[in-house]
């Protein structure tokens, strides 16, 4: 790769907050249809709760509208919104276990991106899933985030480095470590 950090083009989403914060309301709408679906599936990952998981991606939105004045630029974008994302849930479950719901309805085909063309299978898938989404949210939420960053978005190593603003070495650590946490909580609920 060519050329430094400081001398890197602001991304298009930055420029969008960039513009948000001079008041175009067009560029927020455009920043909101570009990442809703990210948005919302990145919480649903993180909290396992669809209605939930829509309620702190207009959050984020909002929240993005409200501070695009204040955002650095010389940042990239999706870190930023990411950190929101993951504050705004982490906020959530905080008030959820006080309430002591820990209602999960996360559609099961969905959210392990599985195909259902064979029944049998589709049974299997769904019995499995549950027991996944039944570990996964025991885990803290740390493990859960670097768990759904990896498997659930696809991210690399790299991506989530950058995301999350920490060395790859730690991302294969806290992910090694999850792995390990969520196979034990697997084999406890197959016991």
């Amino acid at each position: 790769m060519t050329g430094t950090k400081d001398s890197k083009p602001m991304d298009i989403d930055s420029a969008l907050v960039m513009d948000i914060g001079a008041g175009n309301k067009k560029a927020f709408q455009e920043l909101v249809e570009k990442h809703k679906k990210s948005a919302f599936r990145m919480a649903l990952g993180l909290v396992g709760n669809r209605d939930d998981a829509f309620d702190i991606s207009q959050e984020a939105f909002l929240r993005v509208y409200k501070s695009a004045g204040t955002f650095d630029q010389s940042k990239p974008f999706l870190p930023w919104f990411y950190t929101i994302i993951a504050n705004l849930s982490r906020t959530w479950l905080r008030r959820r276990s006080r309430r002591d719901n820990k209602m999960v309805d996360v559609d099961d085909a969905e959210y392990l991106l599985v195909s259902k063309d064979n029944p049998e299978q589709a049974i299997i898938q769904k019995e499995t899933s549950g027991r996944l989404r039944d570990a996964l949210m025991q885990l803290s939420f740390d493990d859960r985030e670097i768990i759904t960053l990896q498997h659930f978005r696809g991210m690399s190593y790299d991506e989530i480095a950058g995301l999350l603003g920490i060395p790859r070495g730690t991302v294969m650590s806290r992910l090694y470590y999850a792995r390990k946490r969520l196979a034990k909580l697997m084999r406890q609920h197959d016991g």
